[in-house]
């Protein structure tokens, strides 16, 4: 008795299982409007994708190419359109489409990917139909030259007075600068040129920016050791003339090494060059203490390399031309 009621029980929640899983399950359908579903030759229609799936699924809609099959050609994709159905969720997507032959099209199944299974739509049927032809005329004519229609000087007024309006308004513009004021145009319409600051101002600049983004701190080790070395990297471009943009660290650190004004700070910029060659190559991940080093270093090197710019004050200038 007692294994009956057990055998009947597991039933029922089977059935159970079983129900729950059907209402899950997700279902596909395509369709045509009635009306549509007879076309001439150019003429346009909608195929209509509905899907209705379980919440938290991921779909993947039909990816159709240029053509559906030989002889329809799809011309535009709508985005999906999502409807919340409680438990469920409805999703429509339309697939614009046309044909240029004559026709009866059996269009294949619409495949939606839902995980590693593959839901096929219902097949749809088109009917494409050309224009009649009246075979009954006898008289035929053949196609006509081009006629050149008559010349009439209003058709070309609103560009005229267009004309004329832009020769004035640019006679005033000149008299207004030129005469009036002794400016020639182009330099009224010239934006001033900003002075461009120097290497080692850039450079600064750019490693206070690396050190405020705390790249490192949030464990973007290549990006905080790459943007160190490049910035190094235009520094030593500008202020010594190499290509260093292009050249490996090696190269580098072998040119800087012949440069007189880099020797107290040469294994500065090695111990920069090399630590960001293992974070970004060796996928090296450096202790807190070298990440600091490296942008210490990097501004000790910019520091100690920089051009010094000589300001002579116009006091002392008049003072030694004797003016």
């Amino acid at each position: 008795m007692k294994i009956t009621k057990f055998l009947f029980i597991t039933l029922i929640l089977c059935c159970l299982c079983s129900l729950q899983t059907r209402a899950q399950q997700t279902i596909v359908k395509a369709s045509i409007n009635p009306d549509s579903t007879q076309l001439l030759i150019g003429q346009q229609t909608n195929i209509h994708l509905e899907v209705v799936q379980a919440k938290g699924k991921f779909l993947q809609l039909p990816a159709l190419q240029d053509t559906i099959i030989k002889g329809v050609e799809l011309l535009s994709v709508s985005k999906p359109d999502t409807t919340d159905l409680g438990s469920m969720l409805q999703i429509k997507q339309d697939y614009l489409i046309t044909s240029f032959d004559s026709a009866i099209y059996v269009l294949p199944p619409l495949l939606v990917i839902d995980g590693v299974d593959t839901i096929r739509s219902n097949e749809l049927g088109l009917k494409v139909s050309t224009y009649p032809v009246d075979t009954e005329t006898k008289n035929f004519f053949d196609i006509k030259n081009v006629v050149s229609p008559p010349f009439v000087l209003s058709d070309y007024a609103l560009i005229i007075w267009i004309i004329i309006g832009v020769i004035i308004l640019a006679l005033a513009v000149w008299y207004y600068f030129e005469v009036l004021h002794g400016k020639r145009i182009l330099d009224v319409f010239k934006k001033p040129e900003v002075p461009k600051l120097p290497p080692h101002i850039i450079a600064l600049n750019e490693l206070d920016e690396i050190k405020l983004q705390k790249l490192w701190q949030q464990g973007l080790n290549k990006q905080y050791h790459s943007s160190i070395a490049d910035t190094l990297r235009k520094y030593i471009e500008e202020r010594f003339g190499t290509h260093a943009m292009e050249m490996t660290s090696g190269e580098i650190l072998m040119k800087i090494k012949h440069i007189s004004e880099t020797d107290s700070v040469y294994d500065n910029l090695k111990q920069i060059l090399q630590l960001a060659d293992f974070v970004k190559f060796a996928k090296y991940h450096p202790l807190p203490d070298e990440n600091e080093l490296s942008m210490m270093n990097a501004y000790l090197f910019v520091n100690q390399t920089k051009k010094e710019e000589v300001i002579i004050e116009e006091t002392k200038l008049n003072e030694v031309t004797g003016s």
